[in-house]
């Protein structure tokens, strides 16, 4: 799945805040993920179709196969979506070496249900934004493997499915189903419009009910 230019562009003007609320609005159920998820790398903003990585409980020392694929034979502007079936959060499912990767091969970013290593090396090296429940020093190795590439997954209490928009900021991640991308977009722009109209009466009226009794929004 892959977005116009213009769209990507125009997600990035809008806020996570105002996604979140269009997606309440025209899908009717939340979209965002849950608080743990956050930048930990640095505040770069986050916009894309998701490619989801699926991983499961194992005691067996595997590398991380799918994870591997989707880092390298995703499209540019992808961003890399793991999910665990599990209840171990505590380990990293990201590291350097899998930011080498996406960051040679262009994708925008990582969003994981558990945590990333090596975190002064991609600060340092990449720059590259990793939203993530933990930061944490241990391996998946004997503990996960990845079981299947472009599956929904369940991601900070969000179902992600392949392909469905990724926007992740300061304020959180949201998840925007592919069906409702226009939808959403246009009316995400249309919550910040009215938004900046009802600031700028707050401002001249010097008064917060003044702009809630006219726009009925906080």
């Amino acid at each position: 799945m892959s977005y116009s230019k213009e769209v990507i562009e125009k997600f990035y003007g809008v806020a996570s805040a105002s996604v979140a609320d269009a997606v309440d609005q025209v899908v009717g159920k939340t979209g965002y993920m849950d608080f743990e998820i956050k930048p930990r790398i640095n505040d770069r903003k986050v916009v894309g179709p998701a490619v989801t990585v699926k991983e499961v409980f194992t005691e067996e020392k595997l590398p991380p196969v799918h994870a591997l694929e989707a880092i390298d034979e995703s499209p540019e502007g992808s961003v890399v979506v793991i999910g665990l079936e599990g209840s171990d959060r505590n380990v990293a499912v990201w590291g350097g070496l899998m930011t080498a990767g996406a960051y040679v091969n262009n994708l925008a970013g990582a969003i994981l249900d558990a945590g990333v290593r090596d975190v002064t090396e991609i600060k340092r090296d990449y720059g590259f934004p990793v939203y993530s429940r933990s930061i944490s020093p241990g391996t998946t190795v004997g503990r996960y493997k990845t079981e299947a590439l472009n599956v929904p997954v369940e991601c900070g209490g969000i179902t992600v499915h392949p392909g469905d928009l990724i926007v992740a900021d300061l304020d959180g991640v949201v998840v925007v189903p592919k069906a409702h991308v226009e939808e959403v977009l246009e009316k995400a722009i249309e919550i910040e419009v009215r938004e900046a109209e009802q600031t700028k009466l707050i401002k001249s009226a010097k008064s917060l009910r003044a702009g809630i009794e006219q726009y009925n929004r906080i």
